[in-house]
């Protein structure tokens, strides 16, 4: 894989703030995709045709795919560190080292396991404009909006 330093995004902040915190160990775990590599899992897991989720038509499986929808923002405002429930169960195929991709656009992908996603989600959804949530090998996905609702997917 090919990996630029966290430190080179621009808002790397999110990552190093007392509340939500992320541990170092965990930190050395969440790797950011270089341009070029970035491209090509938003290209293979996201869409071949638009480079933002804001571009997202009726043609994405993104857009067709949602099964249910789960508010993720009253559980980030508040001092529990798990994910809402209902988005758990929506993704209980994948294991703790499952490979996701956190997708903000085609130039910003972010990849860890699943375990350090879980502990660190809350620090993710500082950018909520959109992304998408992908495991690799797993239909499951998630797309969080900047309203607080996350769409749960499955891809086609």
């Amino acid at each position: 894989m090919a990996y630029q330093l966290l430190e080179s995004f621009s808002k790397s902040w999110i990552f190093k703030r007392e509340d939500p915190k992320v541990e170092p160990e965990d930190l050395t775990q969440i790797h950011l995709l270089d341009e070029a590599r970035a491209a090509s899992v938003w290209r293979d897991y996201i869409s071949e045709a638009h480079i933002h989720p804001d571009h997202f038509d009726d043609n994405d499986w993104a857009k067709k795919g949602a099964v249910a929808q789960v508010k993720w923002e009253p559980i980030w405002e508040s001092d529990d560190p798990a994910l809402p429930e209902l988005l758990l169960d929506h993704v209980a195929p994948w294991g703790e080292d499952t490979l996701v991709f956190f997708c903000c656009h085609n130039e910003l992908v972010f990849e860890m396991t699943w375990s350090v996603f879980k502990r660190t989600w809350k620090a993710f959804l500082f950018l909520d404009n959109g992304p998408v949530l992908v495991a690799k090998k797993k239909k499951q996905a998630v797309q969080f909006h900047s309203s607080g609702m996350a769409s749960l997917l499955n891809r086609g």
